[in-house]
């Protein structure tokens, strides 16, 4: 729990589930959006792709994706994780953006001639393909942050307006991009904050990846034997009939057409961990964004 470093979980002593083989299928699009609720492997999959696209074959040894990639390059990988930030101080998004570029701009180089975020980012993208002769890879995590935060106050439309400029960027880069990869809890303003390039490929709800986070029946029985015989014996009761509680009370989620069922990750590991059926999703944090939507409507 609390484990959101690829490098970290192979390297420590820690179940993995594998889905490897749904990164290296994912790899081979081109600009892509990925919506799934908060503390669901969102930020563990993006460290993932980093990893893989920085070519650190060691790390993947055993797993699926090494039988399907041979070639294991090393692309220049720029990383923004907006769930750090607290946005609602005026100038935290252009304080967290000047900070990636400047840590970018000491690995490659800055031009005086480029002053706004948008261009600076552009000048990075097109320069790291020229100095390494690979495309860029771009991995943003949790990109609504910045506008969620501030929701419904006057540094929402500041903040998207910051977003829609740096995003531009992309437009402008296209041809230095190999991969650019987005996740986020809404895909709300996905029209207006991506307006100035081409809208990523929205694969929420592609059956293709609807396992890409989270975890399947199959997974919790094959990964989590150990643990779910560990849960039954305290809570005396068969395994069969944990699994049951387990299923009633955390595989609620389905995200294709397909209907697989998904379990809540962070839930589930809690309930293994505490031996106890509880409701550790919700009592993780105040999901606000849902309240302030459902405020005014009756439901």
């Amino acid at each position: 729990i609390g484990v959101q470093t690829f490098e970290e979980m192979i390297n420590g002593e820690y179940v993995y589930v594998d889905k490897t083989d749904l990164v290296y299928n994912l790899a081979r699009e081109h600009i892509c959006f990925l919506s799934r609720p908060r503390r669901f492997g969102k930020s563990l999959l993006v460290s993932t792709l980093d990893a893989y696209f920085s070519g650190k074959k060691e790390l993947f040894k055993g797993l699926k994706i090494e039988e399907l990639e041979n070639d294991w390059l090393e692309y220049p990988v720029f990383r923004i994780d907006f769930a750090r930030g607290d946005y609602n101080k005026p100038e935290e998004l252009n304080k967290i953006l000047e900070e990636h570029l400047y840590e970018w701009e000491k690995k490659y180089g800055k031009d005086e001639n480029y002053t706004t975020l948008s261009g600076r980012f552009m000048y990075l993208l097109k320069t790291a393909n020229e100095k390494t002769k690979y495309k860029a890879v771009v991995l943003i995590d949790e990109y609504d942050k910045p506008m969620l935060d501030v929701l419904g106050t006057e540094l929402e439309e500041k903040n998207r307006n910051i977003l829609k400029g740096f995003y531009g960027a992309f437009k402008s880069a296209d041809a230095h991009l190999r991969f650019v990869f987005l996740t986020g809890v809404t895909k709300f303003s996905q029209v207006s904050v991506f307006s100035g390039f081409n809208q990523p490929d929205d694969i929420s709800m592609d059956e293709q990846f609807d396992a890409i986070c989270g975890i399947t029946e199959k997974e919790l029985k094959y990964y989590f034997a150990q643990s779910i015989e560990e849960m039954s014996a305290k809570l005396k009761c068969s395994s069969e009939e944990l699994k049951e509680k387990l299923k009633k009370n955390y595989d609620g989620y389905h995200f294709s057409e397909a209907m697989l069922d998904i379990y809540n990750p962070f839930s589930i590991l809690n309930a293994f961990k505490k031996k106890k059926i509880e409701d550790y999703w919700y009592e993780s944090g105040t999901p606000t964004y849902l309240e302030k939507l459902m405020e005014g409507h009756q439901i």
